[in-house]
C-alpha cells in the first residue's frame, strides 16, 4: 500500500456534494466498463440538463433516457431511487448515525440497488472510511495483481485478510487499488 500511495499521491476522499446524483452514478456504472459508463452518464445527464435530482429524474422523458443509453431496467432503477429520496431522507446527515450494514439494508430495499451499489454509496456519497467492496471486479483484480500472482485465483477470504491491515481506512485502500488498476 505504501508503494501505491507514493505512486499516486494523495487522493481526494471528499464525499460527493449531491448524494442522489452519486447514487445515480453508481446505478449507471453497474455492469459497465468505466468508459461506457462515462459516455452513458454524460448523455443521460444532458437529458436532465445537468440537474440530477429526484424531481428531474421523475419528470424526465423516459424515452430520451433510453436514447441516451439507459436500459429499461436502469431507467426503472434511477426512477425508484428518485422516489425513495422523495419519500425518505437518505442524505449523509440523515444516515450519519446508521452503521454501514444498516445503510446497506436500507438502500437495498430500493429495487435496483444491490449491495455493490450500496457500498459505492457508503464510500462516495457518505464518505465512510472503512468499506471493502469485494463485490467490485476491479477491486478483486487489483488486489490479486498487487498481492497475489495476478491469475485471479485469490479467494475473497485472502483479500479480506490482506485488507485487515488497512483498517479502519479500507475505503482509502480500496480507492488506491482502483487507482492502480485503472492506471495500468
Amino acid at each position: 500500500m505504501a508503494d501505491l500511495i507514493d505512486r499516486h499521491g494523495p487522493l481526494d476522499m471528499t464525499p460527493a456534494d449531491n448524494e442522489f446524483r452519486r447514487l445515480v452514478v453508481s446505478i449507471l456504472n453497474q455492469q459497465l466498463s468505466t468508459a461506457s459508463a462515462r459516455a452513458v452518464r454524460e448523455r443521460a445527464f444532458d437529458v436532465l440538463d445537468g440537474q440530477v435530482t429526484p424531481d428531474t429524474v421523475l419528470s424526465a422523458d423516459q424515452d430520451a433516457l433510453r436514447e441516451a443509453g439507459l436500459s429499461d431496467s436502469k431507467v426503472e432503477y434511477v426512477r425508484n431511487c428518485a422516489q425513495a429520496f422523495q419519500e425518505r431522507d437518505l442524505t449523509r446527515g440523515a444516515l450519519d448515525e446508521y452503521g454501514d450494514d444498516a445503510v446497506i439494508d436500507l438502500l437495498t430495499e430500493i429495487r435496483g440497488v444491490g449491495e455493490w451499489t450500496a457500498r459505492m454509496y457508503l464510500i462516495f456519497a457518505l464518505g465512510r472510511e472503512d468499506v471493502l467492496p469485494l463485490g467490485d471486479l476491479a477491486v478483486r483484480r487489483g488486489i490479486d495483481e498487487l498481492y497475489g500472482d495476478g491469475d485471479a485465483s485469490m479467494a475473497r477470504s485472502e483479500m479480506r485478510a490482506i485488507a485487515e491491515s488497512w483498517r479502519p481506512y479500507r475505503s482509502v485502500g480500496t480507492r488506491y487499488v482502483w487507482q492502480a488498476y485503472e492506471s495500468e
